[in-house]
């Protein structure tokens, strides 16, 4: 496997972590009443549907071909989310909790990448770039957290 593929597969993880948080958020507007709580969803979709676009370009730039579609782990936790929510009481607490946890997630993935010393500058600022906004997304989201709860 040369430089450009592994690059672009380490993307490519990233990339599909990106639909599925994007999925997971437009999941989570469906779940919660509270006005604020759709909006601060509805921005995060947004934000993570940017950075898979971000990631599919660098993708195509070493000439490789982006992947398409979330994974099925993916799909099973928005599954539970809804199904959590179905089943507790105060539902936007949990929605926000599971949202939490998979920032968390995704947080330790942009962490190993930016541990790893043999990426391209212009790739190293993009993930460090993602990176410190998923951070501020779960400040966010524990200050939402503590509001609802």
């Amino acid at each position: 496997m040369n430089y450009s593929e592994k690059i672009s597969n380490k993307l490519n993880e990233l990339l599909v972590k990106n639909y599925d948080a994007e999925k997971g958020y437009l999941n989570a507007i469906d779940n919660v009443d509270n006005k604020e709580l759709k909006m601060f969803f509805k921005r995060r979709a947004s934000e993570r549907s940017q950075f898979a676009k971000e990631l599919r370009t660098e993708i195509l730039q070493y000439g490789q071909i982006p992947e398409d579609s979330g994974s099925f782990k993916g799909t099973m936790h928005r599954n539970w989310m809804s199904l959590k929510s179905t089943f507790t009481s105060n539902n936007e607490e949990a929605i926000l909790e599971e949202a939490i946890k998979g920032e968390e997630a995704s947080l330790e993935e942009y962490d190993a990448l930016l541990k790893e010393n043999n990426l391209p500058p212009t790739i190293d600022n993009l993930i460090a770039k993602h990176r410190n906004a998923i951070q501020a997304a779960i400040n966010t989201e524990k200050v939402h957290e503590e509001l609802i709860s």
